[in-house]
């Protein structure tokens, strides 16, 4: 039998057209490998995330409606937990007391020490780069050990502390065991052991400020502070929004420095009993796991609205390069 004339090239199309699908689905499985791959590698991190992240919080946000204790199956309270925190606990109001003392001294405190120490540690001379890590070496000293060692340190008998101060008449404070000058003292710690994250990210932002617009100033007739005050300080204030949400969630998260420095309790009379020592002692001594996740919730709408707070307010002085002002 012969073959029609449109047989030949019909076969032709019909075959070009297969190619096509076969090399169509060798792409396709080439990428669909590929964000296999990709996939495969974000693996661990995606499943610590739901597993050590996301069901925590979502389980602690079930049982802050809970009465729970761990040994028995957790009670639905409702906001039971949220009414005993704001009108039956007393100690309560006196951890947030302490916490936001804390927070409103070691804040300011922290970021203006940080950028002294970034002015000071900015400049071309010899052995700078063994005085910047000096600088930076307390912030990796563990808490514990910090701890420990100011609680030496700052022993009203023999402390070198009140030592030092002796030598030039000054009566030195009792420091952790004063009700007066506990918090100071955890503020002291803070100061030292996290001033050097501080600095060297303002260093960092030090070094990207053109040289060219403080000579201009200088040319201008600007003096040292008002070059320091209108362009230093602007180019550089992206990098205090960043100091300042994390020293303020940083703030309300301290616990190491309470906890050890109290030996176990808050100091005399909870002078240092902070918001997340409270709830660690509702969590793990009196085993109120509800109360202490309803303590958790409000303290994480708390920072996200301070959070929120702070973005916003950003676009009013926080310069970017090439954005525009609102």
């Amino acid at each position: 039998m012969g073959m029609t004339p449109e047989a030949g090239p019909q076969s032709r199309a019909e075959r070009g057209s297969q190619i096509r699908v076969s090399r169509l689905r060798v792409r396709l499985s080439k990428r669909m490998r590929e964000d296999l791959r990709g996939y495969l590698f974000v693996a661990p991190w995606i499943l610590s995330l739901l597993v050590f992240t996301a069901y925590p919080m979502v389980a602690s946000f079930f049982f802050s409606m809970t009465d729970y204790n761990i040994l028995n199956p957790p009670r639905w309270i409702g906001l039971g937990n949220f009414t005993t925190m704001f009108t039956r606990d007393p100690l309560y109001w006196k951890s947030v007391v302490n916490t936001l003392y804390y927070t409103a001294l070691a804040v300011p405190l922290g970021i203006a020490t940080g950028l002294v120490m970034a002015m000071l540690l900015n400049q071309q001379l010899a052995g700078i780069g063994f005085y910047r890590t000096a600088f930076y070496l307390p912030g990796l000293m563990p808490a514990v050990a910090s701890t420990l060692l100011w609680m030496v340190l700052l022993d009203p008998r023999n402390g070198l502390v009140n030592s030092a101060l002796g030598l030039v008449g000054i009566s030195g404070p009792g420091w952790l065991r004063s009700v007066a000058w506990s918090k100071p003292a955890l503020i002291l710690m803070a100061l030292w052991g996290s001033s050097g994250g501080s600095m060297l990210i303002f260093l960092a932002a030090l070094k990207e400020i053109p040289q060219s617009l403080l000579e201009a100033a200088m040319i201008d007739g600007a003096n040292p502070w008002q070059r320091f005050r209108h362009v230093t300080i602007p180019l550089i204030t992206p990098s205090i929004f960043f100091n300042l949400i994390m020293s303020v969630i940083g703030s309300f998260q301290v616990f190491a420095s309470a906890f050890i420095a109290g030996t176990g309790g808050a100091g005399p009379l909870n002078s240092i009993l902070m918001y997340m020592l409270h709830l660690y002692r509702q969590a793990f001594r009196y085993f109120t796991m509800g109360y202490a996740s309803a303590m958790a919730l409000v303290m994480f709408l708390v920072l996200v609205g301070i959070t929120l707070l702070l973005i916003r307010s950003s676009s009013a002085w926080v310069y970017y390069e090439g954005a525009e002002r609102r």
